[in-house]
Formats: structure tokens, C-alpha cells, sequence
């Protein structure tokens, strides 16, 4: 049973960070398998936070359990395949849109979704400690640091991935028609 401490700091450390863990959950293991993997990796935060010291950075904190239980996840229900899926920010231009009471035309529209699905799919054609570190820092916005501190590599390594998976990126998004 949670102390009464345990459910504050959960509050605290782990609930203003379920949006991004949603974000990337879906990104490494997409939208169908995204909300069972948050849901497992608060389960885990609740159990650490009965048991650990405090926690500095609490949005790499909680990134690092979704990112290893992700990784669980896939592990365990699909060691083969990775799925891509849309994001939050998909979402937002359509309630924004919807707020403003202004709409693109049918035109941009289009033209707006197809290069969002150029992007998403050479998102997906990368390997995956080239998305994860992607993500983290152009999706979710965490710092080389925190993405360092998520995925228990140095911060050259951070910085060399989102290079190289940048460029690759760039030479996927350059390909394709």
C-alpha cells in the first residue's frame, strides 16, 4: 500500500510528465500499445518512489521507465515488428483549427498531410536509437542531457545519434518523391 508521501510525489514527479510519456511511447511502439505501456511505467514510477532517493530530473526519470518498458513491451508482444504511428501534434493543428474557426483548404490540407506522412515514415525507417534519441529531442524537447540521462548513454553518443539520425532523416526525406 502508498503512503500518503509516495501518492504527493507521484503527483509531482510523474503526472505533468504523462504527455510526453504518451508521445513517445507511441513513437516507439505505436497508438495501439502506447497506453498500456504508460500505464505499466506509472506502475513502476509508483513502486520506485516508494523506495528510492529523490529524483532530479524528473522528465528523464520518467522517460527512461517508458523507454525500458517499451522496450519490455516489444520485447515480450512484438520482437519483430515496430509501428509508427501519428502524434499529439497531428491533434493539436486540428483543435486549433477547430478553435480558431479557420480551416485549410482542401488543398493545403492535403499537402500538409502528405508531408507528414513523408516525415513519419522516414521517421520509421530509422533504426531505433536513431528515433528514440530523434524524438526525445525534437518531439518530447528534452535536453542532450536528459535524453543522456533516459537512455543511460553519454551525452557524445546523444549528440552523435541525432546527428546521424538527422542526416538520415535528410537523405530519406530527399529520396523519396
Amino acid at each position: 500500500m502508498t503512503s500518503e508521501t509516495t501518492r504527493r510525489r507521484f503527483k509531482e514527479l510523474v503526472l505533468p510528465h504523462l504527455d510526453d510519456a504518451y508521445s513517445l511511447a507511441r513513437w516507439l511502439a505505436g497508438a495501439t500499445d502506447a497506453e498500456d505501456i504508460v500505464q505499466d511505467a506509472c506502475l513502476r514510477a509508483l513502486k520506485a518512489l516508494d523506495s528510492s532517493a529523490p529524483v532530479e530530473r524528473p522528465r528523464a526519470w520518467m522517460l527512461a521507465i517508458v523507454r525500458n518498458t517499451a522496450y519490455t513491451w516489444l520485447a515480450k508482444n512484438r520482437p519483430s515488428a515496430i509501428v509508427l504511428a501519428g502524434d499529439a501534434e497531428e491533434a493539436q493543428a486540428h483543435v486549433s483549427a477547430l478553435e480558431t474557426g479557420t480551416s485549410p483548404s482542401p488543398e493545403a490540407a492535403l499537402i500538409e498531410a502528405a508531408d507528414h506522412a513523408r516525415v513519419a515514415a522516414a521517421i520509421e525507417e530509422l533504426s531505433l536509437p536513431f528515433k528514440e534519441v530523434l524524438v526525445m529531442r525534437e518531439v518530447n524537447g528534452l535536453s542532450y542531457r536528459e535524453i543522456s540521462e533516459a537512455t543511460g548513454i553519454p551525452i557524445g553518443t546523444v549528440m552523435s545519434r541525432l546527428a546521424r539520425g538527422r542526416t538520415q532523416l535528410i537523405a530519406k526525406l530527399g529520396a523519396s518523391p
